[in-house]
């Protein structure tokens, strides 16, 4: 399961950057304000990933942050909104501000950003808000489940009890187990938690 990568950038494009990290360049998909917060080609840089992975294609993307993510895999909640949606998004708003903006239900705000109409500004405003408080902070939160915690995000479930499902699994994982062996189970354990199945 990919977290992140880290590697030389070897070029910047509007919404999207190529890095080079182990004799393999990368193509990956980045909202445009996160691109530029990137450093200039030549650099090193770690940047924070989402696959996305269908029958007909898969692609990469990128974000500086893993506040940047966690906000990319909200929007995908939306009923309409799609990955090429998310970053078109989230190229034309700042973090703060679209957090704000949701919190307070401030259409016009959100309109102003290229590509969102009135329709989807309102939909996301009813799926998001309330929903956003600490989103910054809940990586942190969650300590060594926040990559585990962000995939079940990812398929879903609520970040808070996907963290809480991970901790109470813990407790009932075989002592032995242990490197990538240990995450699945305790992914499996935490889904069958989320699940009711436990």
């Amino acid at each position: 399961m990919f977290n992140s990568i880290r590697g030389v950038i070897t070029a910047k494009h509007a919404e999207s950057l190529y890095i080079e990290t182990g004799g393999v360049e990368w193509d990956i998909t980045s909202p445009s304000l996160d691109v530029g917060r990137f450093p200039p080609v030549g650099e090193e840089a770690r940047i924070y990933l989402w696959l996305y992975l269908r029958e007909d294609q898969m692609r990469l993307y990128g974000f500086a942050g893993e506040e940047r993510r966690a906000m990319f895999l909200e929007l995908l909640k939306v009923e309409g909104i799609g990955p090429k949606g998310a970053v078109k998004i989230l190229g034309g708003i700042g973090q703060e501000e679209l957090e704000r903006a949701l919190e307070t239900e401030d259409v016009g705000r959100l309109e102003a950003v290229p590509g969102l109409g009135k329709k989807t500004a309102q939909k996301m405003i009813l799926a998001l808000r309330g929903k956003l408080t600490g989103l910054r902070g809940e990586s942190a939160a969650a300590g060594p489940y926040a990559e585990l915690a962000e995939a079940l995000a990812g398929m879903g479930y609520d970040r808070r009890a996907a963290v809480e499902a991970l901790k109470r699994a813990e407790a009932d994982l075989a002592k032995d187990l242990t490197g990538e062996a240990r995450e699945r189970e305790l992914f499996r354990l935490a889904i069958r938690g989320l699940s009711g199945l436990a």
